[in-house]
């Protein structure tokens, strides 16, 4: 009787034991389980704030600055308010304003519809796309073309120009202090000289050979004629004459003139910003399909500059890939136009020891 109750004990302590073992185990694999799933969640707020998985070439914004209200409909009622409300119309429908749409022939300034937020995209706000933040502290400025300092009017008036293909707006017409003071108050949060990340447009490798111009022709089919064209003039507005998505050649496109013209300017503009959508963090076209473009745009026809022979009054300061002569070097207009512009920067650097990277 004895023996029989101590076998049961045993055998009570060995369940016990083994209850108490499987316990442990199930404990051990829920401690593991919970481990993998805070590890896991982290993992996933990591990856959607781009931390793992993604390329940290570029922040989400290179500078504070962008982070600011610049929507001038939270602006209060004031004279100086209204006025920075004006320029941001001015910004945004400018063939209303100072171009063809306007009925009042003395203040028609722009020569085709395009608007100023047909380059500076979001107001003038967005990451390499020239935004306009900060852009009044940095006049006056020297500019090459002109070789002398400019005011930032004067600028405005490049634009016009070129961009517009139109002419100089007077310094003191309403329009043109209105522009000024939506600038201006674009950059009330950067600092005094103006200069911040992601202002001008974005670096890219130059490819070392000339545009291919069949690729980029391929290129444009691909990722441009949804939103400008088979034919390049863009789209207009639903029931209006204003431009949704701007021509990039023909008699309403900028002209021969312009900055856009160079290869590599517009190719820098395009790598960050086309096709629509394409932000500087997280570009859709390669570099080198972004120089194919650029160069095929170009080459087609759009109105003539006049007078730009004279531009650039020291020639050693035009840039390489200024469409139009005069040159100060051997090299032939055509590849000042479609490249490779490399062996031009180099004998800018060999001759002149001035380093060109556009």
């Amino acid at each position: 009787m004895e023996g029989s109750q101590n076998k049961s004990n045993t055998s009570s302590v060995n369940n016990f034991q083994s209850l108490s073992e499987q316990i442990r185990r199930l404990c051990a694999k829920i401690g593991i389980c919970f481990a993998l799933m805070i590890f896991l969640a982290l993992l996933v707020i990591l990856i959607g704030f781009g931390n793992i998985g993604q390329k940290n070439t570029y922040a989400q914004y290179p500078d504070d600055v962008y982070f600011m209200d610049y929507n001038v409909s939270n602006l209060s009622s004031s004279t100086k308010n209204e006025e920075i409300k004006l320029g941001y119309e001015i910004f945004r429908n400018t063939p209303i304003h100072i171009g063809p749409k306007q009925k009042d022939s003395t203040k028609i300034f722009a020569g085709n519809n395009l608007a100023c937020a047909s380059c500076h995209i979001n107001g003038g706000t967005k990451p390499y796309a020239a935004p306009l933040i900060g852009v009044v502290k940095r006049f006056p400025q020297f500019r090459g073309r002109e070789n002398k300092m400019g005011t930032i009017e004067e600028r405005i008036n490049g634009c016009m120009e070129r961009s517009m293909n139109g002419k100089m707006m007077p310094e003191s017409a309403i329009e043109m202090k209105a522009l000024v003071a939506y600038m201006d108050w674009l950059g009330r949060a950067a600092p005094s000289h103006g200069k911040i990340e992601g202002q001008g447009f974005l670096k890219m490798e130059i490819p070392e050979r000339a545009v291919d111009l069949a690729h980029g022709e391929s290129v444009f089919i691909k990722h441009c004629v949804l939103c400008h064209g088979a034919d390049g003039q863009g789209q207009k507005l639903p029931e209006s004459d204003l431009y949704l998505y701007p021509p990039l050649w023909g008699a309403d496109s900028y002209n021969n003139g312009a900055g856009m013209t160079r290869v590599i300017t517009a190719a820098q503009f395009i790598k960050a910003n086309m096709p629509y959508g394409t932000t500087f963090d997280n570009p859709i076209l390669t570099d080198e399909e972004a120089y194919d473009v650029a160069g095929y745009i170009n080459q087609k026809t759009r109105p003539t500059k006049p007078n730009r022979e004279i531009d650039f009054p020291d020639l050693v300061k035009k840039p390489v890939s200024t469409p139009y002569g005069p040159y100060v070097d051997p090299f032939p207009e055509k590849q000042h136009q479609l490249g490779p512009f490399q062996p031009i920067m180099d004998y800018y650097q060999k001759n002149h020891q001035i380093n060109k990277s556009k």
